[in-house]
């Protein structure tokens, strides 16, 4: 079997850390907007998004853009239309975007508020070859805090399966925020119909119970994985997979991409060659990798990051041309489970 190369990215600008990324001002009133802090770092986000979709249709390479679902609305006044009856009604209240839009306030449409709408980059994710349109819950929902429940998870994938249909698709694959989920979770997604979703690695320092609970040790060592050989072995064989009956399939993560920090000097190309191996020994093996980032990762250093990038998407040309490695979405996968199901039995 070859092996399989699998990107897979949250879509999700300020909602991704509203609570605690500021955007400085937002004048609403006028139209205008402070951008000397992370609203720089978002608008950075936006032109490069471009510059991703370009470089992954030069190099042939298949991509799931989980998507928060209220960056698709194309005003304030739609969102708040489609938003859910049910909202989370997490114990800490500043984790809900609902509270920050009662509180801060959000502009109009995108023209106002590039940080919170993005209809026009969704199009253009629709309208390259080869994307998969996702999910990241509609409002950036975390299926572990306290005081949320199942009831308000359903509402919320209702919502963000509406405003999909608005642009004619369906949405099939999800990626939870905060990597947080759990059983009960993953079946309300079946139900409302997501066949597959990223897991997390099976390391230790990837169980993400809560945000408000990290250990600094845990951060620790998911950021030493990134350079020195911390955590598991992170390729598989497609056939391991589990298929469980009225479940997505949980398509685990292999590797976050970490962004270009001038301040790591060797480190950023020592990150990125340690990828390259590890794309290879799946590639050798017939397994699957699994790469993930944030888009707005890349906002700091747009430039340098995408040359890591190119290197990356570069090899994988490399291998599917010596080893015909290939590349998936998420929903290509699953489809790829089911069809050898069938064939099974």
């Amino acid at each position: 079997m070859n092996g399989i190369f699998i990107i897979s990215l949250d879509f999700e600008l300020h909602w991704g850390g509203f609570e605690k990324w500021q955007l400085d001002t937002l004048d609403v009133s006028n139209k205008t907007q402070d951008v000397s802090g992370y609203g720089q770092y978002f608008l950075n986000t936006r032109q490069v998004i471009p510059v991703m979709l370009e470089a992954f249709q030069k190099h042939e390479v298949h991509v799931t853009w989980a998507t928060v679902g209220m960056l698709f609305h194309q005003s304030k006044t739609e969102l708040m239309k489609n938003a859910p009856a049910q909202k989370p009604s997490y114990l800490e209240r500043q984790l809900s975007a609902y509270t920050y839009m009662d509180s801060m306030g959000i502009g109009g449409n995108e023209q106002e508020d590039p940080f919170h709408f993005a209809p026009s980059l969704i199009k253009q994710i629709m309208t390259t070859p080869h994307q998969e349109m996702g999910t990241h819950t509609f409002a950036h929902y975390y299926c572990n805090e306290a005081g949320q429940d199942v009831h308000q998870f359903r509402d919320d994938l209702k919502a963000a399966q509406r405003v999909a249909r608005t642009y004619g698709c369906e949405l099939k694959a999800l990626v939870f925020p905060r990597n947080q989920f759990n059983d009960e979770y993953l079946k309300v997604c079946f139900e409302e119909g997501i066949t597959s979703v990223r897991s997390n690695p099976q390391d230790w320092f990837w169980n993400i119970e809560s945000t408000q609970s990290e250990s600094f040790w845990k951060r620790l060592n998911r950021g030493l994985d990134a350079y020195f050989p911390v955590g598991q072995k992170n390729t598989y064989a497609l056939s391991s997979l589990e298929v469980r009956a009225g479940y997505p399939i949980c398509i685990p993560a292999s590797r976050l991409l970490r962004p270009y920090n001038p301040k790591e000097l060797f480190l950023n190309a020592f990150k990125i060659r340690r990828i390259l191996k590890e794309m290879e020994h799946a590639a050798r093996r017939g397994e699957v990798y699994h790469l993930w980032w944030h888009p707005h990762n890349f906002g700091n250093f747009p430039a340098e990051s995408m040359e890591g990038l190119n290197k990356i998407l570069k090899h994988f040309q490399y291998l599917s041309k010596q080893y015909g490695m290939e590349s998936c979405t998420m929903s290509e996968i699953t489809d790829r489970l089911a069809n050898q199901t069938i064939k099974s039995t």
